[in-house]
């Protein structure tokens, strides 16, 4: 009975101090803020959002409703809600663009996206929109502390959109679809020159349309195996010491032959 007594008492304590952690009716904006501000120290995201949204509805327009529209994205942001959080940075920078926090606003709202972005295979619309942020905020912030870190995460992500056109290049390839494969290589030649998968990319582009060459009708062998040869020219300028040189190399000895017998044949068909 006395330790019934004793966890009865303890879950009163326990109730009261949590009732006092919460907003309450008649709670000034100043106190209100402070609970809101008390339950994200305490690391509690989803009670401080709540609490910062009341924050808000009573004190829009003040310094510390500024303060908690800011601490409501960052709520979102550190529970792992990035949509919502993006969604809140937006807000901010749109209610108080003036603000000393709108870089760093910005910079969460695109790092938002860049968390929401998925592993290549599925879509990237998140990985567009991260990008286009990142590339807003070195924009409008030219001089921005987080330059680095942004221009580092468009890289990472601009590898991410080139490997996904790669392997959609690389599925057409293996399903003998060389056309289709060529255009999806030429993707990443043009859109992406500076990752790595564009040198895999002419690789590949060549060896497709060697491919497509080979198993094309004769009258049509000639011009895919010149677009092959096309391919290795423009590996020479981009990549003049790539590490897929030797393989190129192969692969422009076996164009050379195709179109070598390509023309001899259609020489003989013409006479």
């Amino acid at each position: 009975m006395r330790n019934l007594l004793v966890l009865f008492a303890a879950i009163l304590l326990f109730a009261s101090c949590r009732s006092n952690e919460l907003i309450r009716p008649g709670d000034s904006i100043e106190v209100a803020y402070e609970k809101a501000l008390n339950q994200y120290e305490q690391e509690n995201y989803a009670e401080a959002a709540r609490a910062f949204e009341t924050v808000i509805s009573i004190g829009r327009g003040t310094d510390i409703g500024q303060d908690a529209q800011f601490y409501l994205a960052e709520s979102y942001f550190n529970n792992r809600r990035y949509l919502l959080a993006a969604s809140e940075y937006e807000r901010y920078a749109q209610f108080h663009p003036n603000s000393p926090r709108r870089e760093e606003a910005d910079f969460k709202k695109a790092l938002s996206y860049y968390n929401l972005s998925p592993r290549y295979r599925l879509d990237q619309s998140y990985t567009y929109q991260a990008i286009e942020n990142f590339r807003l905020l070195l924009s409008r912030f030219p001089n921005s502390e987080y330059t680095d870190d942004a221009a580092e995460y468009i890289s990472e992500l601009r590898s991410k959109l080139a490997r996904k056109s790669y392997n959609a290049g690389e599925f057409y390839k293996r399903t003998s679809r060389y056309e289709a494969a060529a255009i999806y290589f030429d993707i990443v030649i043009d859109n992406y020159p500076e990752t790595s998968w564009a040198e895999l990319s002419l690789v590949d582009q060549m060896e497709s349309y060697i491919l497509y060459a080979e198993n094309s009708v004769a009258d049509r062998q000639a011009e895919r195996f010149e677009m092959a040869l096309e391919s290795y020219e423009t590996y020479l300028q981009l990549f003049p010491r790539g590490e897929n040189r030797s393989r190129v190399e192969d692969l422009y000895d076996r164009a050379q032959r195709g179109l070598s017998e390509a023309t001899d044949n259609e020489s003989v068909a013409q006479n």
